[in-house]
Parts: C-alpha cells; sequence; structure tokens
C-alpha cells in the first residue's frame, strides 16, 4: 500500500479541522450551520456504544464461570481498579484546576448556569441521590448491569451458555467492524464541529480546544509518573522496562486509537512475562471495561474544561461533586472508539453544570486523545502484573529477569 491507514486517516482528520477553522473564519454564518454534522455523530455514536458495551462485558463476564475459583481475585481486581479510579480522576482534576484549559473565552454572555448540586447541603447527604440520578440518566451503566446478568447466565448456563458465549465471541467482530465504519465520518464531524465553533465564537475558540489537548496530556503523563510507578516499584518492576517491552502494543495502540487491538498480544507478552495464564485473562479482559485510567482522566478534564469555558463557578462542594460522579459514570466507560462522548455525556446529564450539546466542542480534538488509549495500555498491564504479584500468581524470577 502506498499510504499507511492509520496516518492517512489522522491526515485526513487535521485537514477537516483546518478547513472547518477556515470556513469560520472566512463565511461564520455558513460555518455555523454546519453542526448538525456533529451533532448526526454523536447521535449515532450513542446509539451504537452501549450495543458495543453490551457484547464486550457480557463476553468477559460469561469467562468467569467458575466464580468460586475466582472470587478473590475478582474481589482484589476491583478494589485495585476502584483506587485506581479514584487515583486517577483526583489527579486528572489537580491538572485541569491548575491548567485552566477552559480559561480561554472571557465573554460572560456564553456563560452556563451553575449546578444545584453545590447548595444541595453536605456532599455525604447527596451521595443517595447522585447514586439514583446516575442509575436513572446513564443508559451506560444501565447496559453494564443487564451485560453482568447476562454474561453470569451464560456462564452458567452449560453447554448451551457456552455456545452462546462462542456466538457473542463472534459478534463483537462484527461490532468492532461497523464501529470502525462509523468512526470514518469522525473528520466530517471535526469540520462540521470546528467550523461552528469558529464560525460563533471567533477564532479565539481554538485556544481553549489546545490548551485541552496539553491539559489532557499533561493529567495522563503525570498519572503514569505518580501511580502506576510507584505500584510497579513495589512489586519490583521497572516502568520504562514495561513500556520498553509491550512498546510495539503500544504503537499499535496509537496508530490505530483502540486499545482493544492490542488485547491478544498484551496476554501473550505478561504469561511469556512470568504470570499465570488465568489471571492475565480475567484481570486483562475485564479491566477493559472497568480499569481504564485514561478515559477517567479524559472524563473529569473534559467536564472542568466545558465548565470553565462556561465560566461555572467552581467550589469545593462542586468539585467534590463532580469527582464522585465521575468515579461512577467512569464505571461505563469502555475502550470502544467513541465510547467517551457516552460517557461524558451521562456525567454531564448528572452534573447538569452545562448543556449537553457542549460535548459537540470536543469532536475536533477526539482523535488527537492518544494519551487516553495509551495511559488504558498501560494502567491494564500495570493492575495485571500487581494483582498476579499481589494472589502469588506469577513467576518471580521470570518477573524480575523480563521486567525488574
Amino acid at each position: 500500500m502506498i499510504f499507511n491507514r492509520p496516518r492517512s486517516d489522522l491526515a485526513l482528520l487535521l485537514l477537516a479541522i483546518v478547513l472547518g477553522a477556515l470556513l469560520g473564519v472566512w463565511h461564520p454564518n455558513l460555518a455555523v450551520e454546519m453542526k448538525p454534522l456533529s451533532d448526526l455523530f454523536i447521535s449515532v455514536i450513542g446509539l451504537c456504544a452501549p450495543v458495543v458495551m453490551f457484547v464486550l462485558v457480557c463476553s468477559a463476564t460469561a469467562a468467569l464461570s467458575d466464580y468460586r475459583a475466582t472470587a478473590r481475585l475478582a474481589l482484589k481486581a476491583v478494589g485495585y481498579w476502584q483506587l485506581m479510579s479514584l487515583l486517577s480522576l483526583s489527579i486528572g482534576l489537580a491538572v485541569a484546576l491548575l491548567l485552566r484549559p477552559g480559561a480561554g473565552l472571557e465573554d460572560a454572555s456564553h456563560a452556563w448556569s451553575a449546578s444545584s448540586l453545590a447548595s444541595e447541603g453536605p456532599l455525604l447527604a447527596q451521595v443517595p441521590g447522585l447514586l439514583l440520578n446516575v442509575l436513572e440518566h446513564s443508559p451506560i451503566l444501565k447496559v453494564l448491569l443487564a451485560a453482568l446478568v447476562a454474561g453470569l447466565l451464560l456462564g452458567r448456563g452449560g453447554e448451551a451458555g457456552r455456545r452462546l458465549a462462542r456466538q457473542l465471541d463472534r459478534a463483537i467482530v462484527l461490532v468492532f467492524r461497523a464501529m470502525r465504519l462509523i468512526v470514518a465520518f469522525a473528520p466530517l464531524a471535526a469540520f462540521g464541529a470546528i467550523a461552528f465553533i469558529i464560525g460563533k465564537y471567533g477564532l479565539d475558540a481554538a485556544i481553549p480546544l489546545a490548551k485541552f489537548v496539553v491539559a489532557a496530556y499533561a493529567a495522563c503523563l503525570a498519572y503514569l509518573l505518580l501511580v502506576p510507578l510507584l505500584v510497579l516499584r513495589l512489586i519490583g518492576c521497572r516502568l520504562l522496562k514495561l513500556v520498553g517491552y509491550i512498546k510495539e502494543e503500544l504503537l499499535l495502540v496509537m496508530s490505530t486509537g483502540s486499545s482493544v487491538a492490542a488485547l491478544p498480544r498484551l496476554v501473550e507478552k505478561l504469561e511469556a512475562a512470568g504470570c499465570d495464564s488465568q489471571t492475565v485473562r480475567l484481570t486483562l479482559t475485564a479491566g477493559y471495561s472497568f480499569n481504564l485510567n485514561g478515559s477517567g482522566l479524559y472524563l473529569v478534564v473534559a467536564v472542568v474544561f466545558l465548565a470553565q469555558l462556561g465560566h461555572v463557578q467552581l467550589d469545593t462542594p462542586l468539585l467534590a461533586s463532580i469527582l464522585l460522579v465521575c468515579l461512577f459514570t467512569s464505571l461505563g466507560s469502555t475502550s470502544v472508539a467513541g465510547s467517551a462522548f457516552v460517557t461524558l455525556a451521562a456525567t454531564l446529564s448528572v452534573l447538569d453544570i452545562v448543556p449537553l450539546e457542549s460535548i459537540g466542542l470536543l469532536i475536533g480534538v477526539e482523535r488527537l486523545m492518544k494519551c487516553r488509549s495509551l495511559t488504558n495500555v498501560v494502567g491494564n498491564c500495570v493492575a495485571c502484573l500487581a494483582l498476579a504479584c499481589w494472589h502469588g500468581k506469577v513467576d518471580r524470577a521470570r518477573l524480575r529477569e523480563v521486567l525488574g
């Protein structure tokens, strides 16, 4: 092939962003009319992502048919994943507040109304209501619950359940193809989103978007240097050694934009590094739905960015509410392209601090968020290594030889 497909897609996206910005500068009125292009893309992604998430989570859960044998490992994994989610969200919140990526538009006429969460009393008293709101407004968590139940039933359904699980695994391939086809229209959506932003708010609106990209990458880098680095040190491994060991998979993720693409090769490499096969397959597969630290970082930075862009007063109770809601809604994140928008939409609908349509501002830079997928992959590999050591399912000598 003359052209490399991933590079061609990225070049096409960048071209669409430039053309959208030029249209917004030269013909603002026409540029504003391009908004339906991004709106349609968001709607289609929103319809498809729950289906993708269901087949992924259901397939992973169905593999846990011998629940008793893996119960202790599962409990340890859940505890570890939740701790990492809390740490990643906290770091992302701190970086977003420090860099203030959304403080680029000074026109107060674009300010959005502040959330009522900040004035409803102590945060702990709001937890039951937040949980109910998350379950009510987030289709992701409803799909997650249904997928977990269906997966458990398939795992305990004997031969018939195993046949259905195999069919579900085949369906994943078809679903991935459909999502890749939809994501191929991202440049068109990016053109419409950037044209609308520049046409309505002027060229200065591109500055906060650039600051948002910088803030997202800075948050991911800060997390990797603070948390996975420390975890690996505790188990006798080095972060640079791990990155070098999985560099081919990281390049694959960077070029395709999908962390799922590297999953089979990561399983093989972690098994070769001394980790128990069952432990690797359990933690990596489930981690691709429940341990997406990069997606959590992106989520909280995006919420703070949109709030700052709308001049929402981010006081301590509201920041605590954002952290708590993101902790719950991030459970519905997946590693599928486009699912970040669905999770972000669910989070914004619960917080109610900015209009839901504001996520269209981020379409233009969505495909530039390679840091999100890379952080997800590194975070899941670190989780697998840590849980294998914690559970006593690793060849320590082999692990030190490869990653020590």
